[in-house]
């Protein structure tokens, strides 16, 4: 199969499909990565052998957010369409009929930390890595569409500190914050990562779509308006 990017490739075990991004740096959401993982999440839910998606990261990093050469470029049409490009790939995951697992083994910060948040289970790596929301830190202001899902899926104690304040934790504070479900040592991630997509995919599959849709359809219609919005709009609230 020809992927729509180099730096994501798939590998199929048993009835869970993994889905490898590596770039090679820092894991940037690029457009032609978001192309490329929504192909995959195209091509696990059109095959029903497939009952369960990993995302996972290289060595160290799981997404170090969106695409700096976009978003420092000075076109700001192009980081409102970037920026929202990232929110349908992230309201996909946490909307897809087929459960996503995260294999964060390290960094994930500003859109990689919101890929956390879009899937079902995610499973960090125990290391001294960065999680968490930095964009106020860096003069930036979230998107409607991320506060919305940050809402839904941050622990209550966490999301002022987590959102407002920017504040940015290892894999086990982002386990209590609720970035992560649990870390394990970092030659594990994968491993537990796949086994728990195993057991996901054991579930009925249409009792689970039709169970996504009822628990998160309010919070995934939300998200869809609030894109939609920010695409007439043609600016970023990000800068």
């Amino acid at each position: 199969m020809t992927e729509p990017s180099p730096h994501v490739t798939t590998e199929r075990i048993e009835s869970v499909l993994v889905v490898h991004l590596d770039d090679g740096k820092a894991n940037a959401l690029s457009s032609d990565m978001i192309v490329a993982i929504t192909h995959a999440l195209d091509q696990a839910e059109a095959d029903d052998t497939i009952g369960a998606v990993v995302l996972h990261g290289r060595d160290g990093r799981f997404s170090g957010g969106f695409d700096l050469s976009v978003m420092r470029s000075g076109d700001w049409g192009g980081v409102a369409t970037l920026v929202s490009d990232g929110g349908d790939l992230v309201r996909r995951i946490y909307g897809s009929p087929v459960p996503v697992v995260a294999a964060c083994t390290g960094h994930a910060l500003a859109a990689g930390a919101l890929m956390l948040l879009g899937c079902d289970v995610r499973v960090g790596a125990d290391i001294n890595c960065k999680i968490g929301l930095n964009e106020v830190a860096i003069g930036m202001v979230l998107p409607a569409w991320a506060i919305t899902i940050a809402q839904d899926r941050l622990s209550r104690r966490h999301i002022q500190l987590a959102v407002a304040t920017a504040q940015v934790t290892d894999g086990r504070g982002a386990v209590d914050a609720g970035f992560l479900d649990t870390v394990v040592p970092a030659d594990d991630v994968l491993a537990h990562a796949v086994a728990r997509a195993r057991e996901l995919s054991a579930l009925d599959g249409r009792a689970y779509a039709g169970t996504v849709l009822a628990v998160r359809g309010p919070v995934l219609d939300r998200m869809a308006a609030q894109i939609t919005a920010d695409r007439e709009a043609g600016t970023s609230p990000l800068v």
